[in-house]
């Protein structure tokens, strides 16, 4: 209601759509999880009732209910809309045209995602056809002019097939763009359970995410963990990869698993002064060849020079990917990724998904891309109301039920909240410290955010200059600048990842 001006009533049927109620809809924003504040984001903004919504990437981070009901949502919404997003089930479900961006050029398709691809593809394959057809009648053509235009009986003719000869041009047929492909740790295949959970209980000292788990696993699957956001996804996976202990009971490997996992603050802690090249050689084993190490590199978007670049410069997305590329030159039988797909584009994903679907060992991965889990999922692991057990059906049977809970309007209810102790004198001090803590932090993050805008435009400008500029005493120059912001900035996203990490431990993230 401060946000868009619109009254109580207008505001609880908009929030309705997303399934915001109460006691949701009544309790304070910073007790909601990361995906529930988004849905809140997401109802204000539709509030202001635009006539033209721009979103870039709208479903990272949401789970699979909150998409569907953006979905619902942007398939009623009877005005313009431009997305920009990664996941082709998203695309094809809500936009009927399809703009494409390649090698500096835009086309505009009147169709789906899928529909462009099928016709680009055909389109490519026709015009094959047909430079093929042109390259015969040109050759039939060049050897009667050979035989021919000596002969004055037929040198007439000769010049006239030499004019048609001219006018055989062939269709240009633009190369296709570079294919990634990757490799995953051949690893000898295994049968019967390789995880078994009963009686495990999992969270933290101060709450309890899930009990009473029962799971199991079988050895060669690839079993995906679904639920909403905010159920316990992240901390199941964690456990089980032995990150953090469980509050109750045991996670028990088969003999012999070499687990290697992936999570997003994993990158935090990689050694700065390698390089790419370095940090991958260190992490495959002693049969990859450096080839192999460097395919996997740009696979990964690390190409050329960009694979002598030390980890201190990177980004945090470029970190992340680095951090994927060097598990998957292990030789881990088990890998445990959570949210694998984040900081990586279509074709590198379909890629990953390609390679996962050939490896002879154990997944067991979460992720908000549908497409993704449609071609992962072999078997399903639901996260929901504190349990966590193993979901009788596959990823569709699971998406159809979903579904067929929104349209039915059935929802799970929230968990009940203990009674409210009277504030004490005490309480209330520590309460206006912590506020004024978490308003201080997030002065200083917003500020540090600011920080990392400008230096990454002197970073892009610099990048720029470096290309264009060959006098050898400018090309140092800017090259000596070129590490100082680099470092400066690198310097400034350690400072973020700090902010970000005290903000989520005061419980006051947006």
């Amino acid at each position: 209601m401060r946000d868009t001006g619109q009254p109580e009533w207008r505001c609880g049927a908009m929030a309705g759509q997303f399934e915001i109620k109460s006691p949701r809809l009544e309790g304070p924003v910073r007790r909601l999880s990361g995906g529930w504040q988004t849905r809140v984001k997401l109802t204000a903004l539709l509030l202001h009732e635009p006539n033209l919504l721009l979103l870039d990437e709208p479903t990272n981070f949401l789970d699979l209910r909150t998409q569907l009901l953006l979905e619902d949502f942007l398939q009623s919404f009877n005005a313009g809309c431009v997305i920009v997003s990664h996941d082709r089930t998203f695309l094809n479900d809500t936009c009927d045209h399809t703009v494409s961006l390649s090698r500096g050029k835009l086309t505009l398709y009147p169709g789906n995602v899928d529909a462009f691809w099928a016709y680009e593809q055909q389109q490519r394959e026709h015009d094959e056809r047909s430079n093929a057809i042109i390259l015969v009648k040109r050759q039939q053509l060049e050897t009667f002019i050979v035989k021919n235009r000596g002969h004055p009986s037929t040198a007439v003719q000769a010049r006239s097939k030499a004019k048609q000869l001219e006018r055989l041009g062939l269709k240009v047929i633009e190369g296709a763009e570079r294919t990634v492909r990757m490799k995953v740790p051949q690893v000898e295949a295994r049968s019967g359970p390789a995880l078994r959970c009963a009686g495990l209980s999992i969270g933290y000292p101060d709450r309890l995410v899930a009990s009473d788990i029962a799971v199991e696993i079988e050895h060669g699957s690839r079993v995906a963990v679904v639920g909403d956001n905010g159920q316990g996804k992240t901390t199941f996976l964690r456990t089980a990869s032995g990150s953090i202990e469980p509050l109750h009971g045991e996670v028990r490997w088969s003999f012999g698993c070499d687990i290697g996992s992936y999570a997003q603050h994993v990158y935090a802690s990689m050694p700065e002064h390698y390089t790419v090249r370095q940090y991958l050689s260190t992490e495959a084993t002693d049969d990859v060849t450096i080839q192999t190490v460097l395919d996997m590199a740009g696979s990964f978007l690390f190409r050329g020079d960009d694979t002598d670049k030390h980890i201190a410069v990177l980004s945090g997305g470029e970190r992340a990917r680095l951090c994927l590329a060097g598990l998957l030159l292990g030789k881990h039988s088990v890998l445990i990724l959570d949210e694998p797909c984040n900081h990586l584009d279509v074709e590198t994903v379909e890629a990953l998904a390609d390679a996962l679907n050939g490896y002879q060992g154990t997944v067991l991965f979460t992720s908000h891309d549908r497409s993704f889990l449609e071609r992962m999922a072999s078997g399903v692991i639901e996260v929901r109301d504190g349990r966590v057990t193993n979901y009788l059906g596959d990823y569709n049977a699971y998406l159809y039920r979903v579904r067929k809970e929104i349209e039915e309007g059935r929802r799970t209810k929230a968990p009940a909240r203990p009674a409210a102790i009277p504030e004490t004198e005490q309480s209330k001090a520590e309460r206006k410290a912590r506020n004024l803590r978490l308003h201080e932090l997030r002065t200083q993050l917003e500020s540090v955010q600011r920080q990392i805008t400008k230096y990454s435009e002197k970073r892009m400008l610099l990048d720029e200059q470096l290309g264009l500029v060959t006098a050898p005493q400018e090309l140092a120059r800017l090259k000596e600048e070129h590490i100082v912001v680099a470092e400066k900035l690198a310097s400034i996203e350690e400072r973020w990842l700090v902010l970000q990490e005290e903000l989520e431990k005061e419980g006051g993230t947006r």
